[in-house]
């Protein structure tokens, strides 16, 4: 959902040495962006925990990025840490949301949507973008946008054929996981059913996917199939690889997670099923795209674990989706 603000910055300000700060499971999924020349991968600071760096190696890349000589950082998430790093780094103008009691660290000060004191449900594809208008960036285009290299696309080559994908029927991926929780994943009996029709009316070829954790996910999808689908993690895939796979499928079926927005960015069209998540915060603006939820009093809640008897997921048949499937499908 960034891949917007990066591409209007790089318009702005097209002559300039644009370095993109990002996780190190990011990488492979920007690489190789066109508009970044280079992108910096945050180390992590203890291996036991990545998510949580330590005052040592905040103070270590605030260093790195001091001897980029870097002018300008716009700051894409509202943490305080990304402010006080560009500020220790001495980055001269820094811009970003008023938040997280960040305010005095930043430079350029935009206020975040609110209603009241409530912040307002805002697609974080816009939300980017209005930090790009802030800098005077045409932010028009909306599309999301990713991009492979050949040496997947060799990969992909040899998989289409080693599991003899046939060319004259639709391909369809299958994503039952989710990195936010398990209130998140419609059953992985639901995934079976919708892939077994798919395969019984339209001859289609499922190909299923998830992070090497979701090992459990996805065996119990496919204990639940009549029909053996192609399980991608056993094929020893990688982020790499899954964005030349996705590129080639005809429809894509996921929980409201990454292979979502990877199908939409290669315009592959795609079913996201929501539950406790509020689709406002995520909209991305592709016409391909069928949202389901099923609304329901206690929801959406945001929590990654159901208290009650998951129902936004469990009351939406597969019917429904397989219906959907076919109309994607056969769009012109």
């Amino acid at each position: 959902m960034a891949t917007p603000t990066l591409r209007a910055v790089r318009s702005r300000f097209p002559d300039a040495h644009f370095a993109a700060l990002v996780r190190s499971y990011v990488r492979p999924l920007l690489d190789p962006i066109p508009w970044c020349d280079d992108l910096i991968v945050s180390p992590p600071a203890d291996t036991s925990d990545p998510e949580s760096p330590t005052r040592e190696s905040t103070l270590r890349l605030a260093r790195r990025l001091h001897r980029e000589r870097l002018d300008l950082a716009v700051l894409l998430p509202n943490s305080f840490r990304a402010a006080l790093l560009t500020c220790l780094a001495r980055i001269p103008r820094r811009v970003g949301y008023a938040r997280d009691n960040r305010s005095w660290l930043l430079t350029d000060r935009l206020d975040p949507p609110r209603d009241g004191r409530r912040f307002t449900p805002t697609p974080a594809l816009d939300y980017y973008l209005k930090l790009a208008q802030h800098l005077g960036a045409d932010t028009a285009d909306t599309a999301m946008q990713l991009f492979t290299r050949p040496e997947s696309e060799r990969r992909a080559d040899i998989l289409w054929r080693d599991a003899a994908i046939p060319a004259d029927h639709p391909v369809v991926l299958l994503n039952p996981g989710a990195k936010y929780g398990d209130a998140k994943m419609w059953p992985p009996d639901r995934f079976a059913q919708v892939g077994d029709q798919l395969i019984d009316q339209h001859h289609a070829t499922i190909l299923l996917s998830g992070a090497p954790n979701e090992r459990p996910i996805l065996d119990a999808v496919q204990a639940a199939a009549r029909h053996p689908f192609i399980d991608l993690q056993s094929r020893g895939s990688d982020l790499s690889l899954i964005k030349s796979i996705i590129r080639r499928c005809d429809l894509a079926i996921t929980n409201d997670t990454g292979p979502r927005h990877i199908a939409a960015a290669f315009a592959v069209p795609v079913i996201s099923i929501f539950g406790p998540t509020d689709p406002q915060w995520t909209d991305i603006h592709f016409t391909r795209e069928r949202i389901i939820r099923h609304p329901v009093d206690c929801g959406p809640c945001g929590k990654k674990i159901c208290p009650l008897d998951h129902r936004c997921m469990t009351l939406i048949p597969p019917e429904r989706v397989a219906i959907e499937a076919a109309d994607l499908l056969y769009q012109t």
